[in-house]
């Protein structure tokens, strides 16, 4: 096992009704800020019952942030906040509204150019605006981690950071709230939790049983409900598990003491910021087509992924390699999402420009080897057509 350092502040508190909970987390005296992207959060009840929850604290409120937060719209918020003084953030929605909210109590106390905040993926940030979370969709983990991915309009830029600046002080998980997302975000949350659990798990081996066996279980887990979550909306023991496994998926626990890859990640980002493809099916199109490149550096961990993952033992190693990356395919479009670039109306010319964002954005030795150079992932763009 690799040495590591885990810290995790963020207090969860998890079940039916703790929305209500909101009243002892958040400072009696606190100005908030309530932060959250479409009007799904007040059409839903939400965001009245957030409000209600805050009592008499002077609030304001802050909507539209989108799917791939935006640089432009998040600065936006950092002028309302200095303008009046407020000194407490709520997020309430998923990921993006999570991942927004980081960079919005990062950038209200930086000193310079926030902008430098995602260049220097959060080593400049030394401050934060306290904040917390109502998660509405699983998937991402921000609720209960200290990253986030911005992306900035007028470059196609889309990049991440991290500072433990920006953990939640806490996160209320009601899986309730859950049951009026539409199938779409609920297949994009498994897949995305899945491939979280795949990048710091499809490594090398590096005797840490705990964390291997923790990363698999949580895998097995959404190979089994990931199906009942799409049929069942009200299935509360289905949406229970969904919840906790994507926030399990990257609080920093199973990638403690191992090493980690993300080249899926760097690589669909840039899918994202250039033709608007929703993340998680980004990671859909490019993760198969990378296991199978990156095979040999991978062997080890990806026979055992086929057997204590998928039960594959039969066949020879090669045979069972590809078979487990043909069940994760086969997992992916079950849920509803395609795993070509063709299925997105991508064809070979795609290719360069996402190759050139890499290279401009430094994504120039990505996984766990630092052996994914732009020509290789070029490699795994073209096998993905």
């Amino acid at each position: 096992m690799l040495d590591f350092e885990f810290y995790n502040p963020t207090r969860i508190v998890f079940g039916k009704g703790t929305v209500a909970q909101l009243d002892r987390l958040v400072p009696a005296d606190a100005r908030v800020l309530v932060l959250f992207g479409g009007e799904s959060a007040r059409r839903t009840g939400t965001l009245d019952e957030v409000k209600s929850a805050l009592g008499g604290r002077e609030l304001r409120e802050f909507g539209g942030i989108e799917p791939n937060p935006t640089y432009e719209t998040l600065m936006r918020a950092v002028e309302l906040i200095r303008s009046e003084k407020l000194d407490f953030l709520l997020a309430v929605g998923g990921g993006s509204v999570i991942d927004g909210t980081k960079f919005v109590a990062a950038a209200v106390r930086f000193d310079g150019d926030p902008w430098a905040i995602l260049e220097g993926h959060g080593a400049g940030v030394t401050d934060a605006l306290p904040f917390g979370s109502v998660l509405t969709l699983p998937a991402t983990g921000s609720e209960m981690n200290s990253g986030a991915v911005i992306t900035r309009k007028a470059t196609h830029a889309k990049l991440a950071f991290m500072s433990p600046h920006v953990f939640p002080r806490f996160s209320i998980l009601d899986p309730t709230k859950t049951y009026t997302l539409p199938p779409r975000q609920v297949a994009n949350g498994v897949v995305d939790a899945f491939v979280h659990i795949i990048e710091q798990y499809l490594t090398y081996p590096v005797s840490a049983p705990v964390q291997d066996r923790f990363a698999e279980g949580l895998l097995q887990t959404l190979v089994e409900i990931g199906p009942k979550a799409l049929a069942e909306a009200g299935n509360y023991e289905v949406r229970a598990n969904l919840m906790w496994t994507a926030t399990l998926a990257l609080n920093g626990l199973i990638g403690a003491g191992v090493p980690q890859d993300w080249a899926t990640h760097m690589i669909g980002h840039e899918l994202t910021a250039r033709h608007g493809i929703d993340h998680a099916r980004t990671l859909a199109i490019v993760l198969p087509s990378l296991l199978r490149e990156r095979r040999e550096a991978k062997r080890a961990k990806l026979l055992q992924y086929a057997e204590r993952v998928w039960h594959i033992t039969q066949g020879t190693e090669d045979e069972r390699i590809e078979a487990a990356i043909a069940r994760t395919e086969t997992f992916f479009n079950g849920m509803g999402i395609k795993t070509r670039l063709s299925d997105y109306g991508l064809d070979a010319a795609a290719i360069d420009g996402i190759v050139s964002q890499l290279e401009a954005h430094g994504m120039v030795a990505l996984g766990e080897q630092e052996e994914i150079t732009p020509q290789v992932s070029r490699r795994i763009l073209e096998a993905a057509l």
